[in-house]
């Protein structure tokens, strides 16, 4: 069994993560610029060595063209970073859909390199359908997680998940002017349409997106 730093973990996660929704294998620095979109701030020189690392541990290799893959073994295993999350019902990505936060429809198992700046219990999962945020990366059938949103904190610009007469959607939260609050899509599909409310309507922001699972990497 491999013993692997908590940044190691974190790095081949992400290359794991990378290859899933990318479908291409990184260079380091390509794998640096995914980190920082994910909000890390990891140099690339930081990168380099982890990869260095996990080359000499063979749980990577690399090509002439320095492009990242993953060495497919059971080396190694540490069952103690995994979690769950529970999953709530439906959240739409078009026209919002039935959500219950009381209604757990099950859990999904992940792991803790996947959320190093998150608190477990603060996170949620809810399954995206339809293809208004397809342009985001969410796509049909997708495992979007959230974190709670429990604070007064912006949110201008962010992707989250609002309920509104107990139906949820998922969409960009923008203020449009004066009391006047826009849920926006980003998709390919030129059909949808923005949902417009007003800050003092009946509404829920149940969460801030943290990151999407899609459908079929994910253990249920």
């Amino acid at each position: 069994m491999q013993k692997l730093t908590s940044k190691q973990e974190n790095i081949l996660d992400a290359i794991r993560v990378f290859v899933e929704q990318s479908k291409e294998n990184p260079t380091s620095y390509r794998l640096q610029k995914h980190l920082e979109g994910q909000g890390q701030r990891d140099s690339l020189k930081s990168v380099t060595q982890v990869v260095d690392a996990l080359e000499k541990k063979e749980l990577i290799k690399r090509d002439e063209n320095r492009r990242i893959y993953i060495v497919k073994n059971d080396s190694y295993n540490n069952l103690g970073n995994i979690f769950s999350i529970p999953l709530y019902g439906l959240a739409s990505c078009g026209e919002a859909l039935a959500y219950a936060q009381d209604n757990v429809d099950g859990y999904l198992q992940i792991s803790k390199s996947l959320f190093r700046q998150s608190e477990p219990a603060n996170l949620f999962a809810v399954k995206a359908l339809g293809d208004s945020m397809d342009k985001e990366n969410i796509g049909d059938g997708d495992y979007v997680v959230f974190e709670k949103y429990e604070s007064q904190d912006d949110l201008e610009g962010k992707i989250v998940v609002a309920v509104i007469n107990g139906m949820a959607t998922i969409k960009r939260f923008k203020k449009v002017s004066k009391g006047v609050i826009g849920l926006f899509p980003n998709s390919k599909n030129k059909t949808h349409q923005p949902i417009f409310i007003h800050e003092t309507d009946t509404f829920v922001i149940a969460g801030v997106f943290k990151r999407v699972l899609p459908v079929k990497y994910v253990s249920l």
